[in-house]
């Protein structure tokens, strides 16, 4: 049987952690999941370890020093899970943005059908958002697009954060040479594997916006994705 993990980066999610793992367990394809949490001060990882004792080698925590980015904390989890050898990694949000029954379509884009990254799309069959408002959806969608072009990427959501890749894939990008710490992160790693020759399907899902907690995204971490992508359109080592 295939070891599938889920990562799932935290701060400040006591809201969502015990709804969302409790969910993720109780589907039949026997996940792990990996919580690395950025330090909460609401306490997600207390809460994280008490349900431990309930998920015994299915539940795994990763607590860092201090907030240090969406980026890193993937990094350290793609690399934690290289090391242990899991066939097929996912990320995903806690707070329900991420439908959990839509773990099984990613994972059998890669297992069946051949892809080496799948990624849920928002936007590879018209703008699948519920519940953002106009101007944000606005903003995604002509982010993904500007991407697109400058890149000249074959994909329509590059700022997704719904993914599933084959082990092979975060094992040949070069993990420590990744630049971008926020939602850039995302572009960055499906732009290197597209470069290095892997295939990428875009599976449809609808984005439903957190109705509990509060979200994470920025001016800072927006124009660190615009700058980003330039410097990753002239940069010639992969």
């Amino acid at each position: 049987m295939d070891k599938k993990l889920i990562i799932i980066p935290t701060y400040n999610e006591k809201e969502n952690i015990e709804k969302i793992l409790r969910v993720l367990f109780s589907l039949k394809e026997g996940y792990e999941v990996l919580i690395i949490d950025d330090n909460s001060p609401d306490g997600t990882a207390g809460i994280v370890k008490t349900l431990q004792t309930e998920f015994q080698d299915r539940l795994h925590l990763m607590q860092r020093a201090g907030k240090l980015g969406l980026g890193t904390a993937y990094i350290a989890g793609f690399k934690w899970a290289v090391e242990r050898a899991y066939d097929y990694i996912f990320e995903m949000d806690a707070d329900f943005s991420h439908d959990p029954n839509d773990l099984v379509r990613l994972y059998e884009a890669c297992s069946k059908e051949g892809a080496d990254l799948a990624i849920g799309s928002r936007y590879c069959k018209g703008v699948n958002v519920v519940n953002w408002p106009m101007k944000r959806v606005l903003m995604s969608w002509g982010a993904s697009k500007y991407v697109k072009l400058v890149l000249g990427i074959p994909v329509n959501d590059c700022t997704a954060g719904f993914v599933c890749y084959r082990r092979k894939v975060l094992e040949t990008i070069q993990l420590d040479k990744i630049k971008m710490k926020g939602y850039g992160f995302q572009i960055e790693m499906k732009y290197k594997a597209f470069k290095l020759g892997f295939k990428i399907k875009e599976v449809s899902v609808i984005f439903r916006d957190r109705t509990e907690g509060a979200s994470k995204m920025s001016s800072s971490i927006f124009g660190e994705a615009f700058w980003g992508v330039i410097k990753l359109r002239f940069t010639k080592k992969i």
